[in-house]
């Protein structure tokens, strides 16, 4: 299982890349391994407000449909267009090409609630 020490974790099994003021965000290698083939994403609307712990984005695959929850609160200020024409890349590469959306994250306080690598693997 692939768990790549630079980013945080939630106990949801999104990961987290924090970048200055905001957070790349997309589903584990162990979640993406667990949905099995991703065939369809549904991204949110750029500028959308999102708060910690609530749905954000939606994963289809050919098992079910799985919400995927925001880490933290904050705006939407980015999303990855290329997973919606090739959702396949959630599959492929879960941590690059594969990311789903970027926030601008309004607590920063709430970063430290993720998970670092160590915890993570603990709890898969």
């Amino acid at each position: 299982m692939n768990i790549p020490q630079d980013l945080l974790y939630t106990k949801t099994h999104e990961w987290v890349k924090i970048e200055g003021n905001k957070v790349k965000v997309g589903i584990t290698d162990f979640a993406q391994h667990e949905i099995t083939d991703v065939v369809h994403v549904e991204l949110p609307e750029i500028g959308r407000d999102v708060k910690k712990e609530q749905p954000a984005a939606v994963i289809e695959s050919v098992k079910s449909a799985f919400d995927i929850y925001a880490p933290v609160s904050g705006k939407i200020i980015e999303i990855n267009s290329k997973v919606l024409g090739s959702p396949e890349l959630v599959n492929n590469s879960p941590y690059e090409e594969g990311y789903l959306f970027a926030i601008e994250f309004s607590n920063e306080k709430e970063l430290v609630d993720l998970l670092n690598p160590d915890d993570y693997k603990k709890l898969i």
